[in-house]
């Protein structure tokens, strides 16, 4: 069979790959063409467009980038009727793959999406269309199941966090690091775009100076190269740099400052304590505050539904306040062991008993089929 899976960040690279390998598993003469990552052309797919081409973060930059995005919309296009794929499949990404399945619906072209957009949060009004043009919605947390059952009278496949899939391997493949207690990094997560990093890292590079008992090292982004972050490191020569190693960076961490997004969950699923960052451009927050309808932005307190990480948001992400965050973490035991409670609540929460990808990519191949 033929499979066509678009994914438009790091995330959905992470998980296209595990699920271009459970795939793999299930159709031994599978032909999987794909709009991703590294880790997805690895896994066996025939990479067409590279997702760093696609990463525009925010309301503001989004439209300074449509020329180029209704570009790739029209090359994505062309490239499906010339491969004409047995099922195509989407993972997140709904800004561009949205577009994409209501004119794969108009093709009669088999549509799975895997991973819901976040309609929860804000555009609810697209599950009307989403219901039509979509065959087969795959969702990964737990609440998104009962929310489209009860809220559109749609049976949506819950299969489970593919990251405990990811971070459950990982842990068996590799050696645990010394206990918490004897643990001096502190991890850096300023996010995976440029327009991000660029926002947010000079604060957390600020904040290092108040832990001279203590190494910090940033988790460099895949496809960002380092000459990027030269210049922000240049005033901090004791702040390390790591390309691919996050997972045991992670495990060797005491805490961590992190950018909202997949990242939160990652540090939690790893037992690191963290303090939660986001800030963007003045218009994009104004207008995601004026937009989006859920209490936090963290995907560990959405999951949990209440604040289990402190999430320090656009005004607040100041220095001071990360020193604050951060220095209560490292040294307030009860908050310490509150949170590695509540992290292992979320690790129970969020495995559904057998793996992810692998019970995703048997509903893909079903459909292919």
């Amino acid at each position: 069979m033929k499979y066509y899976i678009i994914a438009g960040e790091a995330s959905g690279d992470l998980h296209g790959s595990n699920l271009i390998k459970a795939i793999h598993r299930q159709d031994h003469s599978a032909n999987i063409r794909c709009w991703g990552g590294d880790l997805m052309q690895q896994a066996g797919a025939e990479l067409v467009v590279h997702y760093r081409r696609l990463a525009f973060m925010g309301f503001a930059e989004v439209i300074r980038n449509l020329p180029e995005i209704f570009r790739n919309i029209a090359f994505c296009k062309r490239d499906i009727l010339a491969f004409q794929p047995d099922v195509l499949i989407l993972i997140d990404y709904p800004g561009f793959n949205l577009r994409i399945s209501s004119w794969a619906k108009k093709q009669q072209l088999r549509v799975a999406f895997y991973i819901s957009p976040q309609v929860w949060a804000w555009k609810e009004s697209r599950v009307r269309q989403m219901k039509k043009d979509i065959d087969r919605m795959i969702v990964i947390l737990p609440f998104e199941k009962e929310y489209y059952q009860r809220r559109w009278n749609w049976d949506v496949s819950y299969v489970g966090h593919p990251l405990v899939d990811a971070i459950d391997d990982w842990k068996k493949d590799h050696l645990l690091s010394a206990p918490p207690a004897e643990r001096k990094n502190i991890a850096l997560l300023p996010g995976s775009r440029k327009q991000e990093i660029a926002m947010k890292l000079p604060l957390m590079l600020e904040a290092t100076r108040s832990f001279p008992g203590y190494h910090f090292t940033i988790a460099k982004a895949p496809g960002q190269d380092d000459e990027f972050y030269a210049s922000f490191l240049e005033p901090y020569p004791d702040v390390s740099l790591v390309a691919g190693q996050t997972y045991q960076l992670l495990n060797e961490s005491v805490a961590a400052l992190v950018t909202s997004g997949t990242a939160t969950l990652e540090t939690a699923l790893f037992r690191v304590p963290e303090v939660v960052c986001y800030k963007g451009s003045t218009i994009s927050y104004w207008l995601a505050r004026w937009l989006i309808k859920i209490k936090y932005i963290s995907l560990v307190n959405l999951i949990m539904d209440r604040e289990v990480v402190k999430e320090l948001i656009q005004h607040e992400l100041t220095v001071p306040n990360l020193v604050r965050e951060l220095t209560d973490l490292l040294h307030n035991e009860e908050r310490r062991k509150q949170l590695f409670s509540d992290y292992d609540a979320l690790w129970e929460k969020l495995g559904s008993g057998d793996r992810a990808s692998d019970k995703a990519a048997a509903i893909i191949c079903e459909l292919a089929k």
